[in-house]
């Protein structure tokens, strides 16, 4: 009877280790994205002193993380370095190139180290330049072995709340979803602009504070959700990490001292509700404070008291909205409920914030989705407000025909000047539709661009080489496929550095493009392998003195960064005369022959021969 005690707690102890036990994620070709919050294992460094060789060394203690929701870790306020492990595996069939997105961000600090030893860094400390992929997340390329597990390595680090959604995403999807990611922020913020435009005509043309408070409300929501969302550090201030630091806390705690000077005003809460006024006042003071805490105080402080006076603040308004519409006061009830879905969606946020309701897509989105909702009610309280106030100046003035008749007059030239400001502002609208449009263009043309090099990327490469083909097919004319290759260039990169090796690359491909015609495609496929497509050919011949050209021009001495440079290429020529050939095998004939060059001592160039 004695060992029954020891059993049991060997049981236990194993139950344990089977419960958090983490199996690497295998990767397959069907696999376009996939969550890793479940996937990840955590380990807590609260010196923040811990080295990749000292978590690597740990890694039989990480543990999967009992705080998460399938798409985000969270560890609310944390002052830990926290590390994160991911085991991925891909099948055979699978591509070994991947992205790991941290979809959070306002992180302070993201330290990346890859399968391959590669080590990348990002954060909203950092330039938004030195991030490895330009995007308003933190995205790391993500290289897998041909075979067995390849383990990923984050450290993290952040002052403000520590929310991590991790998904590791194919290329071609992640790009796709960005762009609709970022079309949806742009019709977003391009609304909150809209109204905040929309009512400062209004304050210009009434001079009543509250649209004032109502225009400044909306700026600093939109500078706390730019911030949020990264596009303030990807496009407004990328040179200014430490205002990009400090923007998410300031923009909400600005939002939250002129929203309360818009409750103020809009109800009257200083002649109406004297009481709720002077809480409101007090908040009002709070947020004015927690604007310049980070200025004399560490960050995390100017966050944990946002979040508490935004949820503090959302009870008191809700209330005052409450006895307003009691009141029967002017747009009261509208406003009540303007108010009561932004706040709830504040209240979440914060609470969310520390750790308190779980991260999902509802209560990491609360406050976008909150805001949205409420500034278009708003508008509607606002109009209900004038409404309102019209109503009791018409029954105030409608014992006095003459006065009445007065008031008629002037609310149709009122009526006249609104219809002009909105024409005007229609106008305005369909020029700002126009540059959403042209962002738009823009960022297709990004996603068809490589970003080391500016020449087209293996996307394009694509699309151009089937557009060939095709039309020499039709026109029975010919074309030419060469894969170049730079010699030893891993040689240039393990002796002088990553800086030395892209600078060598650009250079690389600024031959390439000055060999070729202007009607001629040069794209980089990847690493140092780079792609011409020629066109309009007469002959083989023609591709041949095209590559010699290549050959020749790239051989040239040349200067990277100061240091002398010789590099050489290796050419593989594949052409299409007529008949069913495939971009597929035109490809794998130019790589074959490319690989003939190298065979041959490198620096020449050789034609496929079947």
């Amino acid at each position: 009877m004695s060992r029954l005690p020891v059993l049991l707690s060997v049981l236990f102890f194993l139950v344990c280790q089977v419960d958090t036990a983490i199996a690497a994620l295998r990767l397959t070709s069907d696999t376009v994205s996939h969550a890793l919050a479940a996937e990840v294992g955590v380990y807590e460094d609260a010196a923040g002193s811990m080295s990749l060789a000292d978590a690597q060394g740990r890694g039989a203690e990480f543990r999967r993380s009992p705080r998460h929701d399938g798409e985000s870790v969270n560890f609310g306020y944390s002052s830990s370095a926290w590390w994160l492990r991911v085991d991925l595996a891909a099948d055979r069939g699978a591509r070994r190139d991947w992205l790991l997105e941290v979809g959070f961000p306002t992180l302070d600090s993201v330290e990346f180290y890859g399968p391959d030893g590669e080590r990348l860094s990002a954060g909203d400390r950092r330039p938004f330049a030195t991030r490895p992929i330009p995007h308003r997340n933190f995205v790391f390329p993500v290289r897998l072995p041909e075979s067995g597990t390849g383990t990923v390595w984050l450290r993290i680090v952040s002052e403000g709340t520590l929310t991590i959604p991790l998904r590791i995403w194919r290329s071609d999807a992640f790009w796709q979803q960005s762009m609709i990611g970022y079309t949806v922020l742009s019709v977003y913020f391009g609304m909150l602009l809209a109204l905040a435009l929309y009512n400062l005509l209004l304050w210009f043309s009434l001079r009543e504070s509250v649209y004032f408070s109502y225009v400044l409300f909306a700026t600093g929501m939109a500078v706390g959700q730019l911030s949020m969302n990264g596009l303030g550090n990807q496009f407004l201030w990328p040179a200014w990490p430490l205002w990009g630091n400090h923007a998410f806390a300031v923009g909400f705690a600005a939002a939250g001292l002129f929203g309360a000077l818009f409750v103020r005003g809009f109800l009257a809460t200083r002649r109406n509700q004297p009481r709720l006024d002077g809480a409101i006042v007090g908040l009002a003071g709070l947020f004015a404070v927690c604007m310049l805490v980070p200025l004399v105080a560490p960050y995390r402080l100017a966050a944990i008291l946002t979040s508490l006076t935004g949820v503090s603040f959302s009870v008191v308004a809700v209330l005052a909205g409450l006895r307003g519409w009691r009141a029967e006061q002017p747009g009261a009830r509208t406003f009540l409920l303007a108010w009561t879905v932004l706040l709830l969606g504040a209240a979440v946020f914060g609470l969310r914030n520390m750790d308190v309701v779980p991260t999902t897509f509802l209560s990491f989105y609360a406050l976008q989705m909150g805001s949205a909702l409420e500034m278009l009610l708003l508008s509607f309280a606002l109009a209900d407000r004038i409404n309102g106030l019209r109503r009791e100046k018409d029954a105030a003035q409608g014992e006095a025909l003459a006065a009445k008749q007065e008031l008629v007059a002037a609310l149709k030239r009122s009526e006249a000047g609104l219809e002009r400001r909105v024409g005007e502002r229609t106008a305005e609208l369909e020029a700002l539709n126009a540059r959403l449009r042209e962002n738009e263009r823009q960022l297709q043309a990004l996603a068809h661009t490589d970003t080391l090099t500016g020449l087209a990327n293996r996307l394009l490469l694509g699309a151009r080489l089937e557009q060939s083909i095709q039309l020499a097919r039709r026109s029975q004319g010919q074309i030419a496929l060469l894969l170049v290759d730079v010699d030893r260039f891993k040689a240039i990169n393990d002796t002088y550095g990553h800086a030395i090796g892209d600078e060598v690359l650009r250079v690389a491909a600024q031959r390439l493009r000055a060999a070729v015609r202007a009607v001629d495609t040069v794209a980089r496929l990847g690493g140092d392998e780079f792609a011409v497509v020629l066109s309009g050919l007469s002959g083989a011949a023609d591709a041949e003195r095209m590559a010699e050209k290549i050959v020749i021009g790239v051989r040239e001495p040349m200067r990277v960064l100061g240091m002398p440079l010789e590099i050489s290429v290796s050419v593989g020529v594949a052409t299409y005369s007529g008949g069913d050939l495939s971009p597929a095998e035109l490809m794998r004939r130019a790589d074959q022959a490319m690989y003939a060059a190298k065979s041959a001592g490198r620096d020449c160039f050789r034609v496929f021969s079947a």
